[in-house]
């Protein structure tokens, strides 16, 4: 797929997201936008998925680990044709099977459950891992927030994967620099990460995460690594997409209003028109 019908696709993917917040009322915005990018290209051009066989053993593997972005999943995943885009207006309501976090056993599309932060880059190992002893081809992706590498849990999964040489294993960190409570270099800082990935044998790649370009040539040489992980170390805007929300740690975890929720459907809207004019 080209870079323009990428950006269109990240356009829709994008509108989902506020629309499934705002129906719910509650969720992560945030963090969903900055990474809807990354969401895009993996699953319209990187992996090799097929919505008609999601449980296909020779699949590519995502794992979700900074789960509360699960807007952002969910989007991309009902673009992509598992689920109805209308759907997306479920979110979080009583009966729903879109939950605020994702659930592997009701949304399809949903390689693993995740939402304890921390938890979900050790599923993605043992994939890894899985694929090797069984002889498998598949990748597997997991796509971690920058304040979530805060957890310990995440750094005794790294150094498994170094130590295990897991190749067939992608770490994605969306370095959107804020989380809930600020800041994430005033809350615990995690820098320099890219460096901790090297020390844990990881081949490390950093990139402007909002750019499509750069995207697909960090993928594309992530596969070109033998006998190391990669971690492509994704710089990006937190509510990327839509002014208000851009580089505003409020927008974490709140849901717009209905004026809000207008205001941010017409910017979506004229990116998107300005998009088909190219």
């Amino acid at each position: 797929m080209d870079n323009l019908k990428l950006m269109q696709t990240a356009v829709e993917v994008r509108k989902g997201i506020v629309t499934a917040v705002h129906s719910a009322k509650s969720g992560h915005p945030g963090g969903s936008l900055s990474a809807a990018d990354i969401f895009t290209f993996l699953y319209f051009e990187e992996m090799n998925i097929d919505p008609a066989n999601p449980k296909n053993p020779d699949r590519d593997r995502f794992v979700l680990s900074k789960g509360h972005t699960a807007p952002g999943l969910y989007s991309t995943l009902a673009n992509r044709g598992y689920f109805p885009v209308e759907d997306l207006k479920t979110l979080r309501h009583t009966g729903s099977y879109l939950q605020g976090h994702p659930d592997m056993k009701h949304i399809p599309g949903v390689d693993m459950s995740s939402g304890s932060l921390g938890q979900g880059l050790s599923c993605a190992v043992g994939m890894a891992l899985g694929g090797k002893l069984q002889g498998k081809s598949y990748r597997v992706y997991a796509l971690c927030g920058d304040g979530e590498i805060q957890e310990g849990q995440i750094w005794e999964a790294a150094m498994f994967a170094g130590s295990r040489k897991l190749d067939n294993l992608c770490v994605i960190v969306d370095n959107n620099k804020l989380q809930i409570d600020g800041p994430v270099e005033e809350v615990c800082s995690p820098y320099p990460i890219d460096k901790k990935f090297e020390s844990f044998n990881f081949h490390v790649i950093n990139i402007n995460g909002n750019d499509f370009d750069e995207i697909r040539k960090a993928m594309n040489e992530a596969k070109t690594v033998n006998g190391m992980p990669t971690a492509i170390i994704a710089h990006t805007v937190k509510g990327r997409g839509v002014s208000f929300m851009e580089d505003q740690v409020g927008w974490h975890g709140t849901a717009p209003n209905d004026e809000q929720y207008a205001i941010a459907m017409e910017e979506l809207r004229k990116a998107g028109e300005a998009l088909c004019q190219n």
